[in-house]
């Protein structure tokens, strides 16, 4: 199935999506894209379906032609006082806020969202996998994030960042166990809960 452009193609629509809810460790990153009229991108879809090298192509070719990108980082130190699903909303926003260009109406990915400056919004479900503006924030949020998680386990070895980008696999799991928690870790999430700080 192809993605459709727009749900409004007549007024200005940012797509918002996010990357690494279900990490134990690093921000959350959230991104909202303006995508111009006529846009046509072949290829992109849900970042969670395309290779880490398609998602490195298209990530310049997004940036180049969106109207306007953000991509902002929230922090896992947020994250524990928020709540992933609050952060991540607000993340959100705060993309919004920094487009050099206002939306006019927004969707967003998943069933849950704030109101924004009186914006109208649409919540998709699976929306990464039907709207061309979603999936272009779902690539740019993923490659932005995997990117910063590369440079992290640079400064944390022994977790396995640099293959499993903050997830629970087992090496990350075991990584907990032998070395204890980074300044990266989300205290709230449970695997981090009973661990003592590095």
């Amino acid at each position: 199935m192809s993605l459709l452009p727009f749900m409004h193609p007549d007024v200005i629509e940012a797509g918002c999506d996010e990357a690494g809810r279900g990490c134990l460790c690093g921000p959350v990153a959230c991104a909202a894209v303006i995508l111009p009229s006529g846009f046509s991108l072949p290829g992109l879809d849900d970042s969670k379906k395309l290779s880490e090298k398609r998602r490195r192509e298209l990530r310049p070719l997004i940036e180049e032609q969106a109207l306007a990108w953000a991509v902002v980082m929230v922090s896992s130190e947020r994250i524990d006082k928020l709540n992933i699903l609050r952060a991540s909303i607000t993340g959100m926003q705060e993309a919004l806020d920094k487009l050099s260009v206002s939306p006019q109406h927004i969707l967003v990915d998943g069933n849950r969202f704030y109101p924004w400056h009186d914006v109208p919004y649409t919540t998709v479900v699976g929306g990464d996998g039907k709207y061309a503006a979603i999936a272009a924030a779902s690539v740019l949020a993923k490659t932005h994030r995997d990117e910063l998680m590369l440079q992290l386990a640079r400064e944390y070895p022994g977790y396995g960042w640099e293959k499993n980008m903050g997830y629970p696999t087992r090496q990350h799991l075991e990584g907990i166990d032998r070395l204890g928690l980074t300044p990266y870790h989300r205290r709230s999430y449970g695997p981090c809960q009973p661990k003592l700080d590095l």
